[in-house]
């Protein structure tokens, strides 16, 4: 757990009686129903495909924050300070101003809570979080003054509630089908012989593969060198493709290494859960990136001689609850402090945005990595909705997945849209099979699809590039990925730069 906690009493340092008057607030606020909230947010993502909680007013932010775990974040700042977020991974937040800035925010938040009271808290009392590398604090907080004060300080960035997620349930309920949350990798038992090949010494390659190209390129690299980082819901132990046997057959010389931020528990002080997948989607990505090319007749990986470093950031593939949204921070600021590791993949996300995270991407990407996230995949709920939280952020490289066939035709189930920059193909157009990749167990392939899959692929040919080319900067990785998809030099609108081509993208 990357969050500190500040112990000491902090008292009130200003000599301004003016700063010293508590916002005038209606202690008696109404509290906002959640279905109410839950509506304004839907409004915003359909009229502007975006929701920022900076937007929402001091009321519903609070009614939010008591629907609920009463925890609220803060990023902070020093007064007068700039570019905050393209410096984020150089940022000392041990530095005088920043520290500063930080016990500034929680002095004022000490104060408004305090006043009135006949015995004053202290910073324990109100079960206050600090990370120790991003600049935001966490605290416990159910006066909406508190709310209203930190919102008009200069030197605080964003307030917003850690755990409140949109019930998504009851516009399933209406006649709408909720997001998947993507938990299932059962094998496939009645593949098709024609959705895969059987390569040496005993591997299947998925049908999808030749379209970018993928195994004509492995005759110029196979990912040997380059440490994949994979944030999703970890991996099975019972895959023996991703522990004993990660280097077998054709794969070898490489590790796999796995962590575990998420916490499952109510409590977010308990220790995380472990690496271990329990949703199944973590498992069927890191076969996608890194399965070996084995003699059992398991499907093999795009970079099968890639090392891979999993963390299990979430419970599903939706970054929505507060556990998730620490655990993803956490996972990414891991992996950006990690110099081996040179691309990230996130076939993970949520229809919008979160502040703790951003910062996380931000850091990561300061420190030169390369970070491939799902454009996103739902059933008709969200499917008019476009390129999910953290595709769209410039930081990252947003991909999507598309049928085969000639032009371009999203999947049943992909997200589309200006922010995406590469496609990959993964559904067939008649019997919308989509991709082989390792189960939870066993060496019989189970099927993926979604961005997902699109997103793990991207990661893993971003791995054959890098490997053919050890002395590149992430930019050269990705101008060359651009430069040789099959639409560049044009973009479009919906699908980027288009669908990868491996082979071209190593020579």
């Amino acid at each position: 757990m990357l969050l500190v906690f500040l112990s000491a009493m902090l008292m009130r340092c200003t000599n301004d009686p003016n700063e010293l008057e508590a916002p005038q607030v209606d202690q008696e606020l109404l509290l906002i129903p959640r279905d109410q909230i839950d509506d304004q947010i839907m409004e915003s993502l359909k009229a502007t495909n975006e929701f920022n909680w900076r937007d929402a007013s001091d009321q519903v932010l609070w009614s939010a924050l008591m629907h609920s775990d009463s925890t609220l974040t803060i990023g902070y700042q020093p007064e007068g300070e700039s570019d905050v977020n393209s410096r984020m991974a150089t940022i000392d937040i041990k530095g005088k101003n920043w520290v500063q800035a930080r016990e500034n925010v929680v002095e004022e938040a000490l104060y408004i809570i305090n006043k009135g009271n006949d015995q004053p808290l202290e910073s324990e009392d109100i079960d206050l979080r600090a990370h120790n590398v991003l600049p935001y604090v966490e605290i416990h907080i159910t006066d909406p003054a508190v709310i209203t004060r930190l919102r008009s300080l200069p030197n605080v960035r964003y307030v917003e509630p850690l755990g409140y997620e949109v019930d998504f349930a009851r516009y399933a309920a209406e006649g709408r089908e909720e997001s998947s949350k993507g938990c299932s990798n059962d094998p496939d038992y009645g593949i098709p012989s024609g959705d895969y090949t059987v390569v040496a010494p005993n591997a299947k390659v998925s049908w999808n593969y030749s379209y970018m190209n993928i195994p004509q390129a492995w005759s110029h690299s196979t990912g040997s060198g380059i440490a994949v980082g994979l944030i999703d819901t970890g991996i099975s132990p019972n895959q023996t493709k991703l522990n004993g046997e990660f280097n077998s057959g054709y794969s070898s010389g490489r590790y796999v290494h796995k962590y575990g931020f998420y916490v499952s528990s109510w409590w977010p002080w308990d220790d995380p859960d472990g690496p271990n997948d329990q949703c199944g989607h973590g498992t069927a990505m890191a076969g996608t990136i890194a399965a070996p090319r084995s003699t059992s007749g398991s499907s093999v990986g795009v970079a099968y001689n890639a090392n891979l470093v999993a963390v299990r950031g979430t419970g599903d593939v939706v970054i929505n609850g507060g556990s998730e949204k620490t655990g993803v921070s956490d996972a990414l600021v891991f992996l950006g402090n990690r110099s081996d590791v040179k691309i990230i993949s996130m076939s993970i996300g949520d229809v919008f945005s979160n502040s703790k995270v951003a910062d996380a991407i931000r850091y990561a990407y300061g420190k030169g990595k390369l970070i491939f996230a799902a454009a996103g995949t739902s059933t008709s709920f969200t499917n008019w909705y476009g390129v999910i939280f953290p595709a769209s952020m410039n930081e990252t490289v947003a991909v999507t997945g598309v049928k085969e066939g000639s032009g371009y035709q999203r999947c049943d189930i992909c997200h589309s849209g200006d922010k995406v920059d590469f496609t990959v193909v993964m559904e067939r157009s008649g019997s919308g099979k989509h991709a082989l990749t390792l189960a939870m167990s066993g060496s019989d392939p189970s099927t993926v699809g979604g961005s997902s899959v699109a997103t793990a692929t991207a990661a893993g040919i971003a791995a054959l590039v890098w490997s053919k080319n050890p002395g590149w900067s992430r930019d050269q990785v990705l101008n060359k990925m651009k430069q040789s998809a099959d639409l560049y030099p044009s973009r479009s609108s919906e699908y980027g730069w288009g669908t990868l081509d491996a082979l071209a993208a190593v020579n």
